[in-house]
């Protein structure tokens, strides 16, 4: 299916970058002229073709996700290098919904126990999580709720309040989010190679995502708060309504779950992913997977050489100063190189796909998630059912 082409963003009335099919190298020609075609302030998120003053609505679909590409707003953009908070991210004091936290113990878990024999031994040690749950004002208990889990408890959770209590709730029919519940899992401790986070997010296998699915989901229908409160919920079996998000090693972590289990997770949310190569040698994933997330799009590029594209709708960001930009392949730690790759491997399979790069930006940025997560996530829920 052929890709539309000059999508454009509408920046308050400033253009903000061109679509390609590639993105473009750091310091290219095509670079400059994205960020010589606007590259400032907020966006209002409206997307419209070239040529066409109409806005797309983000939501409207049959509830499918589809893997053809061409939605509207797939594409390669730039943001920057000025920013300012996208007003869906400021409290427009409508109902909030209930926030509720319960604790897992490592003890209790048949996959993640702290003790893990490619942990360094100071880490090898049993340790307890928090889990905070949102849902929102207009979820209706005993009903299917659809629900995005966020890395790096509680991560972006902040932000994604606001934006469910402003965009489940507003006026504008254009800028709507079905009423999701955000679920943010905290890490199990560390970084980097040897480490309990490291071990959960940089290894490219399913064990995360069976986490997930078999020990966190259950855990938030068994919590008793959650249950007085809403005695009838129900989440999602359904995997367009599941979703993950995530940052660094988180995101990559969010891309992993909807890799390896489509069948649950399709709306993934990445900031600054770690799509390089972090994952521990000493892991058996690392006889399939050798340079771990940086396989996703180079050397193996799984993405790229998967057919046929698996159903997911993936967000991917890096800035133009993020971790190792500018270093190139020769480690494999290339953050924005990575992405750029992904992006096109991406659309190598015609993926519903969005890649935003934050111009003065550096790694896991706040103030390019500030300007964009209302956006995005009115991106990654198009054609889910509002079910006013």
């Amino acid at each position: 299916m052929a890709r539309p082409s000059d999508w454009i963003y509408l920046a308050l009335g400033v253009l903000t970058s061109g679509c390609s099919s590639k993105a473009p190298a750091p310091g290219s020609s095509a670079a400059a002229a994205s960020a010589a075609s606007g590259g400032g302030g907020a966006y209002s998120g409206a997307i419209a073709e070239t040529g066409d003053s109409g806005a797309i609505a983000p939501n409207g679909g049959d509830g499918s996700t589809s893997t053809g590409g061409a939605s509207a707003g797939d594409g390669d953009y730039t943001v920057g290098p000025t920013y300012t908070t996208s007003p869906d991210l400021v409290s427009k004091d409508l109902p909030a919904g209930k926030t509720f936290s319960f604790v897992m113990n490592s003890t209790s878990s048949k996959i993640f126990q702290g003790m893990d024999t490619t942990l360094l031994p100071a880490n090898q040690h049993s340790f307890t999580r928090n889990v905070q749950v949102y849902i929102p004002a207009k979820y209706k208990d005993g009903t299917a709720a659809p629900f995005m889990v966020i890395q790096d408890g509680p991560g972006q959770i902040a932000n994604i309040q606001i934006a469910l209590d402003n965009l489940t709730q507003g006026a504008d029919p254009t800028r709507r989010l079905p009423a999701f519940i955000a679920i943010a899992v905290q890490n199990g401790g560390g970084d980097g190679v040897g480490s309990e986070r490291g071990l959960e997010y940089d290894t490219v296998s399913d064990r995360y995502a069976q986490f997930v699915e078999t020990e966190v989901l259950p855990a938030v229908l068994a919590d008793a708060n959650i249950l007085a409160a809403y005695p009838n919920l129900i989440l999602a079996t359904d995997p367009d309504g599941r979703g993950a998000v995530g940052c660094s090693s988180g995101a990559a972590a969010a891309f992993t779950m909807g890799w390896f289990h489509p069948e649950w997770f399709r709306r993934i949310v990445t900031y600054s992913g770690t799509f390089v190569a972090q994952q521990n040698p000493a892991a058996p994933e690392a006889a399939i997977y050798p340079l771990g997330a940086w396989d996703y799009h180079s050397v193996l590029d799984l993405v790229g050489n998967t057919t046929p594209a698996k159903p997911l709708r993936v967000f991917i960001n890096a800035n133009e100063m993020d971790n190792g930009a500018g270093t190139g392949d020769a480690n494999h730690h290339d953050w924005l190189l990575a992405n750029q790759r992904m992006a096109t491997a991406l659309a190598s399979q015609n993926y519903d796909y969005r890649f935003v790069e934050g111009l003065g930006a550096t790694h896991c940025d706040e103030v390019v998630q500030d300007l964009t997560m209302a956006d995005t996530l009115l991106w990654v829920w198009q054609g889910y059912p509002l079910n006013d």
